[in-house]
């Protein structure tokens, strides 16, 4: 048997091979869009891909099922609740699928979504234990899957709550301890709130380890499984329609493409919002006047799905070393409108050098004094609720950076703001997007509530 996790750190997303290396018969589990790596892989093994299975339908990307259809004429599976617009084959729990000796088997776990499926591997069809099984997003290494993405219309979050603790509860559990368990995220990722940086475990550890699969009621497995939650990154709810949807292919070729200042300053000037993903300290030194901050060393793709629109036009700013690879990125959560990236930045941005402006970030020692003075600046904490349940800053105000953009209104614009997270990231986004919707007086906190808590931890 042949089984690759192929684990993708921006996302925090692995998909998986599964091959019977006698007949070289093959099937993928929940690819993403850029689908070349499976394919070399394939091609040098010797491997037929006869089908990709998804084990439901993500919000925070857009799977590579139609891709890997069109490249190798395999059929498409989903649970068998699964609506698509797309010819699909429903699977049934319990059934089998055979790639020679190794055996695929379907178990419904809904809970996360209603046609949500795990995906048990057996290396001889007469196995009485199986290898491994791939359990999607309903089971995490340390959590489960949050039931409420809302990803599918017409069930509500205590449905599917309860959907997946029988799911968890009564049928994974139910597995043998030995059996390999392989989730489809890892840590980071918004689908759940404690999820571990481990990439596989057995289920007799989640037995033993993982909050959820302690024996409880299912009433406490709901309360426990929803609260704290991570705010939903905004794009998640168009990521989960074009899964369904018999959308186009990737096709970023148009879309990787150099541009020099010129034609770069009349995508800007066309109405194109520009994604400076350079870190925070370069952005602060001098940017664009109304660009948004998104570096590219960090969770580039969900944060930039949380405060941009999926059809706004886009220009990247980017060191040219990765400026390719951030328009794939953009394109991995179905953000296609990317006019094409800067080839050079510094120069670009010396030849527009009266569209650039400074960004203001403080320390905390700046911030701690300015506190203490007559017009103190407003902090705006923009982290998650269990982030700001281990502590905060005394006065500050809760807005998630998800959540910024819709409720940019509560924050007002007569007195300095002070944006912070937990370390720099997300509070650098999130004054360029307070920036850009017009605040006259925004900075960021260098370090973060990390730094904050370091050295003032009795003011908080």
């Amino acid at each position: 048997m042949l089984f690759t996790q192929y684990y993708l750190d921006c996302l925090s997303q692995a998909s998986y091979l599964v091959a019977d290396e006698t007949t070289g018969r093959a099937v993928l589990i929940d690819p993403r869009r850029d689908i070349a790596e499976y394919l070399a892989d394939a091609e040098a093994r010797g491997l037929t891909i006869e089908g990709v299975i998804n084990t439901h339908f993500h919000a925070d990307f857009v799977a590579g099922h139609l891709e890997v259809a069109a490249a190798t004429g395999a059929w498409i599976g989903y649970g068998h609740r699964a609506e698509t617009e797309y010819h699909i084959r429903k699977l049934n729990d319990g059934e089998r699928i055979s790639l020679g000796k190794v055996t695929l088997e379907i178990m419904e776990t809904p809970g996360h979504t209603p046609e949500s499926v795990s995906v048990l591997v057996y290396e001889h069809p007469d196995d009485a234990v199986a290898y491994g099984v791939m359990t999607g997003d309903a089971l995490f290494i340390g959590d489960v899957g949050r039931p409420d993405l809302l990803a599918s219309d017409g069930v509500t979050a205590d449905e599917l709550g309860r959907m997946l603790f029988h799911s968890v509860q009564g049928r994974l559990m139910s597995l043998p301890d030995q059996v390999r368990v392989f989730p489809a995220h890892g840590a980071g990722s918004s689908c759940g709130k404690n999820l571990s940086t481990e990439r596989q475990s057995t289920i007799g550890e989640q037995r033993r380890t993982n909050y959820a699969c302690a024996p409880m009621t299912e009433d406490k497995f709901l309360a426990l499984v929803t609260a704290g939650q991570p705010a939903v990154p905004g794009y998640f709810s168009h990521d989960a329609m074009l899964n369904r949807s018999a959308r186009g292919l990737l096709n970023v070729t148009p879309n990787v493409r150099a541009l020099d200042t010129a034609e770069f300053e009349q995508a800007r000037q066309s109405g194109a919002i520009v994604v400076d993903a350079r870190d925070p300290q370069e952005f602060s030194a001098g940017h664009l006047r109304g660009s948004i901050n998104v570096p590219a060393d960090g969770r580039f793709a969900e944060t930039a799905g949380s405060v941009l629109q999926p059809n706004e036009p886009l220009v990247v700013v980017a060191p040219e070393d990765i400026a390719e690879e951030t328009v794939i990125r953009l394109a991995r959560i179905g953000f296609d409108q990317v006019t094409g990236y800067l080839t050079d930045p510094a120069r670009a941005l010396a030849e527009l050098d009266s569209a650039v402006t400074p960004a203001s970030r403080l320390t905390v020692i700046a911030l701690h004094e300015a506190l203490a003075g007559s017009s103190a600046p407003l902090v705006v904490d923009v982290r998650n609720a269990g982030e700001r349940e281990q502590g905060h800053i005394s006065g500050s105000i809760h807005i998630p950076l998800a959540e910024l953009t819709a409720r940019s209104t509560e924050i007002p614009n007569n007195r300095p703001v002070v944006l912070h997270c937990a370390g720099g990231y997300r509070s650098s986004v999130a004054a360029s997007v307070l920036r850009r919707n017009g605040h006259p007086d925004v900075s960021d906190l260098i370090g973060g509530y990390a730094a904050w808590e370091s050295a003032f931890a009795s003011a908080s």
